[in-house]
């Protein structure tokens, strides 16, 4: 989970339209009716492949520099950044039941504070990682 910055070949279509793939990784394209929506369409396809790529635990391609990037004539090159943690947070939002064991002492002390478990741990979780 982390950000990531990989260059991305923007080609016009026949349609007027602009299809985008990314030479360093395999099967990442898409396409946009105009450079703004290709653009966009860019960034999601590349978190998507890259977030599966962490959830197999698969190596993550060295992005090519930006000046080394081949293209044909009428191609654009530009750098497209994703984070694959903000994608984490805002599609998978499942709830998943954990099962702990605290100390009889601190759970008495936790309900009279009417602390919600739930929340104490994922904010517990939150810092640990330290995640923002």
């Amino acid at each position: 989970m982390a950000k990531y910055v990989y260059p991305a070949i923007f080609s016009p279509s026949e349609d007027g339209g602009f299809t985008v793939s990314f030479p360093d990784v395999s099967g990442c394209y898409t396409e946009g009716d105009t450079l703004a929506e290709a653009i966009e369409q860019a960034k999601d396809a590349l978190c998507l492949m890259l977030y599966d790529l962490e959830e197999r635990e698969a190596s993550i391609p060295v992005p090519t520099s930006i000046n080394d990037v081949v293209t044909e004539s009428g191609d654009i090159v530009s750098l497209v950044a994703c984070d694959t943690l903000e994608y984490r947070k805002f599609f998978d939002k499942k709830a998943v039941k954990k099962t702990l064991t605290i100390p009889n002492w601190l759970n008495t002390m936790a309900e009279r504070a009417d602390i919600n478990y739930s929340a104490a741990l994922q904010e517990a979780l939150i810092e640990k990682l330290h995640i923002n």
